[in-house]
């Protein structure tokens, strides 16, 4: 997860400069936790990554 905030405007910025920095689109998720009465509504931005172990720079073992 890249961001967690119930701000909408702050999400939009945060996207914006995610996609200004040459992020692929089609590599963001965006989530919206719709609140009720008791809770507020909850807005993700996630970026999908292909193989977690190699963006991190460990080696991944069959073993």
């Amino acid at each position: 997860m890249v961001l967690e905030t119930l701000d909408e405007a702050e999400l939009r910025a945060h996207l914006r400069r995610l996609r200004e920095a040459g992020v692929d689109g089609s590599m963001i998720r965006i989530d919206t936790l719709c609140g009720r009465l008791v809770q507020p509504t909850t807005y993700r931005l996630s970026r999908f990554v292909t193989d977690p172990a190699r963006e991190a720079g460990h080696e991944h073992s069959e073993h």
